[in-house]
């Protein structure tokens, strides 16, 4: 039952996630005058609409995007019209990519009335339809930062305190963490110094220590150097020296690095902290550079979930669909008997990362995505500033049915990893538990 629950309230969360980035769209654009025919959440089959003056709004079957009919966004080849006043597409059978655009012009155009001419989206200034097509991810911008401070500033972050949780028995390497200790495995100086949970940490080497990643860096730092230790134990100052070991751990700058450094054999207690301002800026900072990382890594990253999808094993930081997400809401709501506010938290902030993701995926400067949309105004403005410093005649409105070939291909491609990621999710699926 809370597993469902877990499922349903993220779900409800994507779909919002979705309907406010197509008003992120479609807000702007009727405010510039653009005529917004239909506004809906999913694509397929219609499930339920309703019509509010000129915007049809509703939902549809496959609850996988959504979208906005902004009128004209294609520029017609030639302005011709007939004696009526319409605008006409001009038939080409020059070539298969031309067609093309020749037909999704005429499929453009087929509902546009002389009325509508000057409420086109491709009339309107490339200041506006950048702000037009920026305004979907940006809205998602907005609902990760929103999301992102609820969760650090309302809830709170684990974050280490000095005292000691837990002494290892014995210095197992990160690439062997998880096994029992053996006869062959040497002592941990924690444990030869007589440390022992519930001990804080008052100094190391004489240096007053204020937190716990002062303590991992002098530790780090030292080697397999004689260390002494201050720490207070039942309020009482105590005093312990030995020698740290070294050993094989993960780099704290680069995760996927090992290094050897010095090793006591000590583990933190953790507490809730409520975060300020400057720590969600920090962390969305870094959020955002490893989601830019991933994205410029998915292609690669698609290939391991193709060999998991036939039985290879999956990573556990690799890409997903929704429903693979919602799995992970599922479980996140019930792993490790959770209170309702740790629910919560676990899935605002599972919220909070997709529309980070969804922002920056949408300014891909690539058909159609919204960052092609951008990418062409901005080629547009580029285009007529460069012809004006030349003295050369205004080149005109740029023409984004030339590069239908190109979004077709990148939604061919979007696709078939969507499938691709939907199997592998539900053949073998990642798992947090």
């Amino acid at each position: 039952m809370m597993y469902a629950l877990g499922v349903i309230v993220f779900l409800v969360g994507v779909a919002l996630s979705i309907a406010l980035h197509e008003v992120g769209h479609m807000w702007p654009a009727k405010k510039f005058g653009v005529k917004v025919t239909q506004f809906f959440v999913g694509f397929g089959r219609t499930v339920w609409s309703v019509k509010r003056g000129e915007t049809e709004y509703g939902l549809k079957a496959i609850p996988l995007g959504g979208f906005v009919k902004l009128v004209g966004m294609l520029p017609p080849e030639h302005e011709v019209r007939d004696r009526d006043g319409h605008l006409l597409v001009r038939a080409s059978d020059t070539g298969l990519f031309t067609q093309m655009a020749t037909d999704a012009r005429a499929a453009e155009y087929e509902d546009i009335d002389p009325a509508d001419e000057d409420r086109l989206f491709y009339r309107r200034p490339w200041w506006q339809k950048v702000i037009v097509m920026a305004g979907g991810p940006t809205v998602n911008l907005v609902i990760a930062t929103v999301l992102f401070a609820i969760s650090f500033m309302a809830f709170g972050v684990p974050t280490p305190t000095t005292t000691v949780s837990q002494v290892s028995d014995c210095a197992i390497a990160d690439a062997e963490a998880g096994r029992a200790c053996t006869d062959e495995d040497p002592v941990t100086p924690a444990r030869q110094a007589g440390l022992e949970a519930g001990d804080v940490i008052t100094s190391f080497n004489g240096r007053p220590i204020e937190d716990w990643d002062q303590v991992t860096t002098l530790i780090r730092r030292n080697g397999d150097n004689a260390a002494t230790i201050g720490y207070e134990r039942d309020g009482a100052p105590l005093e312990a020296t030995v020698n740290t070991s070294v050993l094989a751990r993960a780099s704290i700058d680069d995760p996927e690095r090992v290094e050897n450094v010095g090793f006591l054999g000590v583990s933190p207690t953790f507490v809730t902290e409520r975060q300020g301002p400057v720590f969600v800026v920090t962390e969305m900072g870094s959020m955002i550079g490893h989601t830019a990382d991933a994205l410029v890594h998915l292609p690669v990253r698609m290939v391991a979930v193709v060999k998991a999808a036939f039985g290879a094993e999956r990573e556990a930081d690799g890409p997903i669909s929704v429903v693979g997400a919602s799995r992970v809401a599922g479980e996140l709501v019930t792993v490790d008997d959770p209170t309702w506010g740790e629910r919560a938290q676990r899935i605002i902030s599972l919220l909070a990362g997709l529309n980070l993701f969804l922002w920056l995926f949408n300014l891909i400067p690539l058909l159609p995505l919204d960052g092609g949309h951008i990418a062409g105004a901005l080629w547009e403005q580029a285009r007529r500033v460069f012809a004006r410093l030349r003295g050369r005649p205004d080149p005109g409105f740029v023409d984004v049915a030339k590069m239908l070939p190109v979004a077709y291909a990148v939604g061919l491609l979007l696709m078939i990893m969507g499938v691709v990621l939907i199997y592998a999710d539900i053949v073998n699926p990642v798992r947090i538990s």
